[in-house]
């Protein structure tokens, strides 16, 4: 008796790769990503960069932001980092973040940076990134700004700053919240016609302010 011939063995199909986001931007439709939990250590750097070199922003050729934030830690003090005031922070001891530098000629090509120390991430309540225009007349079409997180673990985060208001003097970039130890970032791109004072008002950081330079 002949016997059929045994059927082919049905290949198995090629793992698929999986994909690996090297970038999240956060948008209007999608504004919020957790960005670390209780436990994580290491440093996040918070870049913001923009198109340099384009007359009329300042008058002079360069483009001037300065880039900032306001800190509430969760024993109650708060306050702000900026170069403004040479309020530079610290990474070591509160508040846990600090500015690098201030840019004040706009031909750094790191741009600014703030740096927040994750292995205190139980004493942060929130803190608000935002840039501000400390001289000059704005125009924030022309500087095509951009925020750019950069988490020690995961994909960096992007946030633009598009809908532009020429009008205003500060933009309220990006909000972040310890909620149950865990790190959220939420977008806000709104644009303030104010300084630091307006923003805090805005927020409702309760922060008194007095006149500085830099």
């Amino acid at each position: 008796m002949i016997r059929p011939p045994a059927p082919a063995p049905t290949p198995t199909p090629a793992p698929q790769p999986r994909v690996q986001l090297s970038k999240i931007t956060l948008t209007k439709a999608a504004p919020t990503v957790s960005l670390a939990k209780g436990g994580d250590t290491g440093t996040m750097r918070i870049n913001l960069n923009w198109t340099r070199g384009r007359r009329g922003f300042l008058g002079n050729g360069a483009i001037d932001l300065d880039l900032a934030c306001l800190y509430q830690l969760n024993d109650g003090s708060k306050g702000v980092v900026q170069a403004l005031g040479n309020a530079f922070g610290d990474l070591h001891y509160p508040p846990y973040i600090a500015l690098d530098g201030d840019d004040r000629s706009g031909l750094n090509a790191g741009g600014e940076n703030l740096h927040i120390n994750l292995a205190h991430l139980a004493d942060f309540k929130r803190i608000l990134i935002f840039a501000y225009i400390y001289d000059g007349t704005p125009n924030w079409s022309a500087a095509d700004g951009v925020v750019t997180l950069y988490p020690p673990h995961g994909p960096e985060v992007e946030v633009r700053l598009d809908s532009h208001d020429n009008r205003a003097r500060s933009c309220a970039i990006a909000l972040l919240k310890n909620e149950k130890n865990e790190l959220t970032v939420t977008r806000e791109v709104r644009y303030i016609n104010g300084t630091q004072s307006e923003i805090s008002k805005a927020y409702r950081w309760g922060l008194k302010w007095t006149a500085a330079r830099k």
